[in-house]
């Protein structure tokens, strides 16, 4: 396992965006669903029901409602889960390109999902953002 890096200059020299093949899907199900039917790459379980982010050929297939179609991106640098200022860093980033972002942190990598038509101009601030800082 590599070691968490929690210095700001060092992650955002090393953020190494990637963007995912493919479109992303927010989609609610209540509570009880069989889940990992869905094979979601995220899930977060909410008062109102249980969020998850699948693809968007398995949202279709599910009948599921769309409610938000999204690129993703991965900073692949191995940040620390106490790190300060990356996120904000990144969103602040993205803001100034009137690009919207949502955040979900592994415990390796930092996932963005972002507007899917904006996502290869996300990848790119993203990747300038990695240039300004070596």
């Amino acid at each position: 396992m590599s070691t968490a890096i929690s210095n700001l200059n060092q992650l955002l020299r090393s953020i190494t965006p990637t963007l995912k093949q493919g479109v992303y899907t927010y989609c609610l199900v209540p509570h009880g669903s069989d889940v990992q039917a869905f094979a979601p790459v995220v899930t977060v379980v909410e008062d109102e029901g249980v969020s998850i982010i699948v693809s968007e050929e398995v949202a279709q297939a599910a009948g599921l409602e769309v409610l938000f179609r999204a690129a993703w991106i991965t900073l692949t640098v191995h940040s620390d889960l106490q790190a300060v200022g990356l996120t904000a860093a990144f969103s602040n980033a993205l803001a100034s390109e009137g690009i919207s972002c949502n955040v979900v942190a592994g415990v390796f990598h930092d996932h963005i999902f972002v507007p899917v038509e904006l996502g290869p101009r996300a990848l790119e601030v993203l990747l300038d953002l990695q240039r300004e800082v070596r």
